[in-house]
């Protein structure tokens, strides 16, 4: 196993998941393979960022900082990198919490100097306590999980998820840090696809860059009651494609849609047909998998399309900015 520092980087940005916080850190402190640190980066919330400081006041393995950048996923990101020590970082979400090997997974693969990324296998805790019957499975990154399509044990990808990630500190210096202006904001418009940007960007940056999956290092995440409902599903395609717009228009469209030709050409295909077969076995749910899966590629491409126009049209812009600060801070 690599014997390099990982710090944990954890955005936050609302008191409504104070608990959830609490838990996700405290899984991480909890790591088979300790972590350095765990940085707390709290967007833009004063109270917040308040009541963190005071909770992890005499925790030396916790800080808790403000984002330093513009609101959003992508900037606390960038200051959690910034502010870190570790020659890895790792990045998990504020609603999840990891297995207790989830960094040793990790820090296997680093081993090998070519590797500049590792990801896992993110699961749903489902607000209801079950799936719901029309969801499918090839969509369950609408939730931020890891969808059926993916590739099985430790395997090279185009990119991993963000929620579930880690890089080695050289991928920014080589590449930058997250583009701010094309993730997360809060709970505004669920745009998606900076960790795509990123992951292409590194490659291009280091040809011989390697970048896995790993589906032993596991994290669970919650997925609250608003997100089982199908207008959630509908409205996070639709961003989905508009996110997509814009990495297609920044890296070109064969790095930029090359994944997802295999996920619209073989997967999506092969989950319709199994719901319509469980459709006729009058198994639940069948029908509106398959429905589900027409739905989403029919409003994840007319998002793609409004994204690209307004692209051309430059009306949606995204920037990438250099980390600065780090180890030897």
């Amino acid at each position: 196993m690599s014997d390099l520092d990982v710090s944990v980087v954890i955005c936050v940005y609302t008191e409504d998941r104070w608990e959830d916080i609490l838990a996700a850190v405290a899984s991480v402190r909890a790591q088979s393979r300790p972590a350095l640190e765990t940085l707390l980066v709290v967007d833009h919330n004063p109270t917040l960022l308040e009541r963190l400081t005071k909770e992890y006041k005499e925790t030396a393995d916790v800080r808790v900082l403000a984002n330093a950048g513009p609101r959003g996923l992508s900037a606390g990101r960038n200051t959690g990198i910034a502010a870190s020590r570790g020659e890895v970082l790792a990045f998990l979400d504020d609603d999840a919490v990891a297995e207790r090997d989830w960094l040793r997974r990790f820090m296997e693969a680093y081993t090998d100097p070519r590797v500049m990324a590792v990801g896992g296998r993110t699961m749903p805790i489902w607000a209801s306590g079950r799936r719901p019957a029309w969801f499918p499975e090839e969509f369950d990154w609408v939730v931020g999980c890891t969808y059926r399509g993916l590739p099985p044990g430790r395997v090279r990808v185009r990119n991993v998820l963000g929620g579930n990630a880690s890089f080695r500190r050289t991928a920014f210096d080589a590449a930058g840090g997250f583009a701010t202006g094309i993730g997360r904001d809060g709970d505004k418009r669920p745009l998606g696809c900076e960790e795509t940007e990123l992951c292409i960007r590194l490659s291009r940056a280091r040809p011989d860059a390697v970048l896995l999956i790993d589906d032993r290092a596991v994290i669970h995440h919650r997925v609250p009651a608003a997100r089982e409902h199908f207008g959630y599903f509908r409205a996070r395609a639709y961003a989905e494609g508009l996110s997509k717009a814009l990495v297609a228009r920044s890296v070109g469209a064969d790095k930029g849609l090359e994944s997802e030709r295999r996920y619209t050409t073989r997967v999506l295909p092969a989950g319709v047909a199994r719901g319509l077969r469980d459709a006729v076995l009058a198994r639940p749910g069948g029908a509106g998998r398959a429905g589900a899966i027409v739905a989403g590629v029919l409003t994840a491409t007319g998002g793609y399309v409004v994204g690209s126009v307004r692209a051309r049209r430059g009306g949606a812009t995204f920037s990438v900015v250099e980390i600065e600060g780090g180890s030897d801070d």
